[in-house]
């Protein structure tokens, strides 16, 4: 089939590696414009563009989606991939089989910009991916194929999306098949959730929760937004952690047991922190970080 990818995340690159070597033509990425990065707010390309430069694949940058119908009329069919633009319903069947999306959910679970992350959030134990044909919901489209997963507890979303890219590849390839077979998606049944967006400052840590669920935020907001807390005024990021017992603190509370840095948590639970962030500064060990802040005990985050 002669297709285009509209995508913009890293988690597009197996997909398009895939696509790129198989019996598909790839007419055209579509990817968003190139956007101010930096200090000095150097226009950037999207990975996704710089993919295609170097691969020779022709790119657009559509600045508003309805400037897509001419190119749209010639292809076969659409793959979006975190895509991150909401494309009108009057477009969606230009394409002789219209639009499939990769999402990284078991659809109807997690519809929305963050399904990993959310799904870590929630302490999920499983999930997996979904190729779909979009339709005019969100992430309502009849389902083509789905793969699971079982979410390693060592997983940030960083690691669970790099997962879930390449086991995409595998549900690309069926949904392609099926297509080229005549085969029919199927609607979605089962209960639904959404998974919106994570601001920064959902991203911002309490305490107060348990040890599992400071935990699970750090993994699902890592590395982006980037969970975080205060330390002397200034953002500190927390990066990795692990679930610790308890010394009878208060929630926030830093304390030092055996070389290691811990904070007190809700429930006389605790975390040990591994990997932090300070302001200004690289993402360093937790007991680097101590040694230079020159910890005793007992101070507080927050």
């Amino acid at each position: 089939m002669r297709l285009a990818v509209a995508a913009t995340p890293d988690v597009a690159i197996p997909a398009l590696d895939w696509l790129l070597n198989s019996k598909h033509e790839i007419a055209t990425i579509i990817t968003q414009p190139d956007r101010p990065v930096g200090r000095g707010r150097t226009l950037s390309p999207t990975i996704v563009s710089r993919w295609a430069s170097e691969h020779s694949v022709p790119v657009f940058k559509p600045a508003h989606p309805n400037e897509l119908q001419g190119l749209l009329s010639q292809l076969d069919l659409v793959i979006t991939i975190g895509y991150g633009v909401l494309l009108p319903v009057e477009i969606l069947s230009i394409p002789r089989h219209g639009f499939l999306n990769l999402h990284f959910s078991l659809l109807p679970a997690y519809r929305g910009a963050a399904p990993a992350q959310r799904a870590l959030e929630n302490g999920e134990s499983a999930t997996g991916v979904t190729v779909f044909q979009l339709d005019k919901g969100m992430d309502t489209g009849p389902i083509f194929t789905q793969k699971t997963i079982v979410i390693d507890p060592r997983w940030r979303s960083l690691e669970l999306l790099q997962h879930l890219s390449i086991l995409g590849v595998s549900a690309l390839s069926d949904a392609l098949e099926m297509i080229e077979s005549g085969q029919s998606p199927t609607p979605q049944v089962g209960t639904f959730s959404l998974a919106p967006k994570i601001s920064k400052e959902q991203a911002r840590l309490d305490f107060s929760l348990t040890a599992h669920g400071v935990v699970n935020r750090i993994r699902a907001f890592t590395p982006s937004p980037g969970s975080w807390t205060v330390w002397s005024g200034e953002v500190f990021k927390i990066s990795n952690a692990i679930v610790a017992q308890g010394d009878g603190m208060q929630p926030g509370q830093i304390f030092i047991k055996e070389s290691a840095i811990f904070v007190q948590c809700g429930e006389e639970s605790a975390i040990e922190l591994l990997e932090v962030t300070p302001s200004g500064k690289k993402e360093m060990s937790a007991i680097d970080w101590s040694r230079g802040a020159r910890l005793i005990g007992g101070e507080y985050f927050g």
